[in-house]
């Protein structure tokens, strides 16, 4: 059965980062704790702390419809608002199987 990942771009204000740590924490770790979650991750880009790029993979398309059902969803959304990002590019893979990395 394919899995479906995500991954999401999103530009934020200057000090927005810092303003959504403990949203961020929260989201993480609930999303984490679903069922049919495999990865959910944020990180904050090196070269300009004000990207945020979002890693998800999950096991179906009903479980990630469920996530986004979740107060935890709802809750970072409301966060969002709160600093509205620049910009977000978000894309979803249905990934039907997984390759090893090729080596030279």
């Amino acid at each position: 059965m394919p899995t479906v990942v995500i991954h999401a771009k999103v530009e934020t204000a200057p000090g927005a980062v810092d303003a959504l740590r403990s949203a961020i924490a929260t989201m993480e770790s609930a999303s984490r704790a679903e069922a049919g979650c495999i990865e959910y991750a944020f990180a904050s880009s090196l070269e300009d702390p004000s990207t945020i790029r979002i890693v998800e993979h999950w096991q179906s398309m009903d479980a990630l419809r469920a996530h986004f059902a979740t107060p935890h969803m709802r809750a970072f959304n409301a966060a969002m608002r709160a600093h509205p990002p620049k910009s977000i590019d978000v894309k979803v893979y249905e990934v039907a199987r997984e390759l090893a990395l090729p080596t030279s």
